[in-house]
């Protein structure tokens, strides 16, 4: 476990407040320093350091010691090669905490495609809040390699014995670090945190199409499925059908009574004239006849 869990989380590398140089010896009586303007990497530091990684990216073309000439120099073959080699890397594989704020870093470093292990003593300088809210970490060491266990021999005799360039090259490192937070929630949500959580680990619902729409059959509504249907009505029966003693409907009620056809003017009988009942109080004709001698 390490002493400090305020380093525990994701950290990237703040190239613009970052520092990854070299140092070494020219003419054998003055020093030269230079730097790579082009770094990039994180680290991941886990509560148990053993579970913890970094990585460090160098554009070898972004090399500047403050000479047009000497950078060319550096970039050409005979020390980085960069058009053959524009990368130097490093990958941790172990980080061990020797004391309190002191780390031992052991990893992978590769230039011009070779790689050997080197370890590199690193001091936490303390952990702080920017003004813009960002966490920092920072972090300075160094650690002397020889350049030639890389490849990059090139050098020019002098006429006192000695070497224009020493083999020995001091790396140097002063980091920045700028903790990667987790995003918050957005402020317009309607949602808590724990609400969104819930609803991200609940199961969609399955959405089933609408049905089209379709047009009424009739005008009468349909009664649902569980409703028993209204009885259909039946046609109205005559007076004569109607009987308060008939049988049910599902037997057959007796053939109506036949009905005489109507007679035509030619089949009734001549009518005959009625007669009219002579009053006896009035005389009849024969009685007139005889008195006035008609008869």
């Amino acid at each position: 476990m390490t002493e400090n869990p305020g380093i525990t989380g994701h950290w990237d590398i703040d190239p613009s407040h970052s520092r990854l140089g070299f140092s070494t010896r020219h003419a054998m009586v003055s020093r030269v320093r230079g730097a790579f303007n082009d770094v990039s990497g994180s680290a991941d530091i886990a509560e148990d350091l053993a579970d913890s990684k970094a990585e460090v990216i160098i554009q070898t073309a972004s090399v500047d010691t403050r000479s047009a000439d000497r950078d060319t120099h550096l970039r050409s073959a005979d020390f980085f090669d960069v058009d053959a080699y524009p990368e130097i890397r490093f990958v941790s594989s172990a980080i061990d905490e020797v004391d309190e704020g002191s780390y031992i870093v052991t990893g992978d470093l590769t230039i011009r495609d070779m790689t050997k292990t080197v370890s590199i003593p690193l001091e936490l300088i303390g952990v702080e809040s920017d003004p813009f809210g960002n966490l920092r970490a920072g972090l300075e060491g160094s650690r002397r390699i020889d350049r030639k266990d890389w490849g990059v021999t090139w050098n020019t005799k002098l006429d006192s014995g000695g070497v224009l360039v020493s083999d020995k090259i001091t790396l140097e490192f002063e980091l920045s670090l700028i903790k990667n937070v987790a995003e918050a929630a957005p402020t317009d949500s309607p949602e808590t945190s724990a609400e969104a959580v819930a609803s991200a680990e609940a199961p969609e619902p399955v959405t089933e199409a609408a049905p089209a729409p379709q047009a009424p059959e009739s005008v009468t509504p349909t009664p649902a499925a569980d409703e028993p249907a209204p009885p259909v009505p039946k046609a109205p029966e005559s007076a004569a059908s109607v009987d308060p003693k008939a049988e049910p409907a599902a037997e057959e009620f007796p053939p109506p009574p036949p009905v005489k056809p109507a007679e035509t003017p030619a089949e009734r009988p001549a009518e005959k004239a009625p007669e009219v009942k002579q009053s006896d109080s009035q005389p009849s004709g024969g009685g007139l006849g005889k008195l006035f001698g008609l008869r």
